[in-house]
Parts: structure tokens; sequence; C-alpha cells
């Protein structure tokens, strides 16, 4: 197949890296965007390539090539995955393909980078961690994309947590808040279903404030105890009938059965005995993409916003207590994470840019032969977690009751 040709100002004396992405959607514009950028901000050593996108609908995907700048377009993700000029397999979509697709990619010899949560299963992350490690030895790579712990502002967290900044860890609380199910009246997506999904707020957003927490902590849960609930069972069918009461109630035609949790509650514990708590919910009314997350330790404690993602908080506990306190830190400097490359101090990223900094990482990782982070290991301790909370859910579904005594509180 003829080779895809440079960017426009791209070096020509790299060697490329040539990506091939399967998915084209929401991710799929922000792997896009990540890939198209990384070579013109980074001093990298080998050139990404843009070279084929897949999409099962044919127009559609064409068009998302044109859009995000891939030389090709395929509607069958085989044969992305069997073109010669691909060296690396990005994998955009739904979670019931991400263990079908990683496999047959890693045994067709490419690199692979994997939106999370790595699979819909403990057993297929299994699969996927075993192909990986194998993979490995022949000199692939392979990662999952926890884009968050490319802010540059976490980044810092975690460099700040492992100079000792905070002491011992006593709590990491995290919490990731959307609403957009909200209304009874949206539709009964992909991500409603278990099988396409493998779980609902608890794998979609869960799986991030997992690995996030695990990530700054230092070390991963050992334990965990939880709740979920789903509190819309019924919903339209995509290009069906609406109608609140219908919907839910199910008495109505054209709506189908919600299989997975819309919020879940839990607590952990991590070996070094500091506790965590977790709420992932897409139902808390007013909030859009809520996730923040704080540490406290025996000498300080730091908190960051995702709302305000340029910013970390950091309270220094030795500090003399007439003048201690949480203090702002701006996360723009040239020398915090990843902010070299970018614009004079002051000057803030976004959300984007997570995704270019995970380009980075790979590609980094791809040219010196080593494992990226997080690896598909990582990737299969966050999916056992979700799936010890799962378990625990289960278990905790009757309620202890309390007696009321007395009026009114």
């Amino acid at each position: 197949m003829a080779q895809p040709e440079a960017p426009e100002g791209a070096e020509p004396d790299r060697p490329p890296l040539r990506v091939g992405m399967v998915g084209y959607a929401f991710m799929g514009a922000a792997h896009s965007q990540g890939w198209r950028t990384v070579g013109r901000v980074f001093d990298l050593p080998l050139r990404p390539v843009l070279a084929a996108v897949c999409g099962r609908d044919a127009t559609a995907v064409r068009a998302a090539a044109g859009r995000h700048g891939w030389a090709a377009a395929e509607t069958d993700w085989r044969a992305l995955v069997e073109r010669d000029d691909v060296d690396l397999v990005d994998i955009c979509t739904p979670g019931d393909s991400h263990a079908e697709i990683a496999l047959a990619a890693l045994a067709a010899g490419k690199h692979v980078l994997c939106e999370k949560p790595l699979a819909n299963s403990v057993a297929e992350a299994e699969a996927m961690t075993r192909a990986a490690e194998t993979a490995a030895a022949r000199g692939q790579s392979a990662m999952v994309g926890f884009n968050y712990r490319r802010v540059p502002a976490t980044a810092l967290a975690r460099t700040m947590v492992a100079e000792g900044r905070l002491g011992a860890l006593r709590h990491v609380r995290v919490t990731y808040l959307q609403d957009w199910l909200v209304d009874p009246a949206f539709p009964l997506t992909w991500r409603l279903r278990r099988e396409s999904a493998g779980s609902g707020a608890l794998g979609d957003l869960g799986a991030h404030i997992v690995d996030l927490a695990q990530y700054l902590a230092g070390e991963h849960l050992a334990g965990v105890s939880a709740l979920t609930e789903t509190f819309v069972r019924q919903r339209p069918l995509p290009g069906g009938p609406t109608g609140g009461l219908a919907a839910v109630s199910g008495t109505g035609t054209g709506t189908g059965r919600v299989t997975v949790d819309d919020a879940a509650l839990f607590t952990g514990r991590f070996p070094s005995g500091a506790l965590a708590s977790f709420e992932a919910t897409r139902y808390a009314t007013g909030r859009k993409n809520a996730l923040r997350i704080e540490l406290n330790g025996e000498r300080g404690s730091l908190a960051f916003d995702l709302e305000r993602l340029n910013e970390l908080a950091y309270h220094d506990a030795t500090e003399p207590g007439v003048h201690a306190g949480f203090r702002r830190i701006l996360v723009t400097e040239p020398d915090h994470p990843y902010l070299q490359a970018w614009w004079p101090p002051g000057h803030g990223l976004g959300y984007e840019h997570t995704f270019v900094h995970q380009a980075r990482d790979l590609v980094h990782a791809v040219a010196e032969g080593r494992q990226p982070e997080p690896s598909f290991a990582d990737g299969l301790q966050v999916q056992r977690v979700l799936a010890a909370v799962e378990e625990s859910a289960g278990k905790n579904s009757v309620y202890t009751p309390i007696e009321v005594r007395g009026g009114r509180s």
C-alpha cells in the first residue's frame, strides 16, 4: 500500500509511527486531535502518521477521515489491522469489541492503545494482558487510555506524593459527577446496555477515578464495599417513540430495559491503611463533567478539580498554623509536567491536551522499546476493582433498617 505523505512541516528523517484507529465518534475525535497535534508540539523520536480510520458506516467514516486528517478509511476493523501501513492500532470502540480487536492487533504484530475500561469483564482483560505480555517480548507496546493521568496538575500531584510531601496517606476521596441521564426520555444507547458497555457509571466514570486514585496514591486498592443503583429502568429505543411516563413504566411501545447501573458509591482500603471513598453517577443534576479528588496525609493534603484543571490545591501541614492553609498552585510553569512544550506561564491548557500528552508518552515508549503506563496489567487491575464493586453491591442490596423514633428531624 502507498505510504501516507508526511504532514507539512514534519521532519522526514524521523521514522514514522503509522496509526490506525477503530472508532471515530467522541473518543475517536479526541484521539485524532492527539495524534494530529503531538508531533507539532513535542520533539518526538518517531513521526506519528494518521494512516487509516475505521467505522461501520462508509459515508460517515469517510467524512470523519477528512475532518480529522486520516489518509484512508475502512469499514472493517479486520482490514485495518491487516494493513501493512499500520504500526499501531488505537481502539476507540464500545467495550464489547475491545478484547477481540486488541487480541487480533497484538497477534498481527501491532502496538495497541485501548480506551478505558480495558474490557467488559475480568476474563477478557486477563486474556488481553496475557497477549500484551507475550507481545512485549516481541518489542510491541500496549497501553490503556486513562487520559486524566496526563493532566499536568495530576501528574504534578503524583510527583509530590511520591516525594513524600503528604507523608503517610490517611484518606483518598474521589467523585465523578455527570447529569446526562437525568431526563427519563433520553434514549437507550449502547452505554446503557450491559452487553455493549459492561457496566454503567461504574465502568464509564468509576474506571477513571479508580485508576486516578491508585495512580496518585501509588498503591492498589485491597478491598471495597459498595452500593449501586439504576434509577430509570426503562428507556425509549433510539429512533423510536419517546415520552417520559411510557418510557419509565415500560407500558408504552418502543422501550427497552436499562441493564447497567446509573450510580455507584463505594469505599475502599489501601494496603497502607489509607481509606478511600468513591462516587460515580450520571444523575448529578447540573454537573456536566465534575471530577474531583482529594488526598489527605499526615504532613499535608492535595486536591484537584477537573473544572479548574490548571490548578492544584496544596496544604503543607508542617507550616506554622498561624499562616498555614490550602494554597493554589497554578500548574502552567515550563518545569511542570508536559508544560515545557506549550505556552508561557499562566496560559492554561484544556481537556483535549490530555490526549496529546497520552500520544506523546506512548510514542516515546514505542521508540524506546519499553512498556508504557498505564499498561494492560494496570487496566486489568482496575477491571478487578470494578468487578469487586459489583460483587459487593450485589451482597449489599438489602439495607439494615433504621428505626425512626419521635417527630420529624
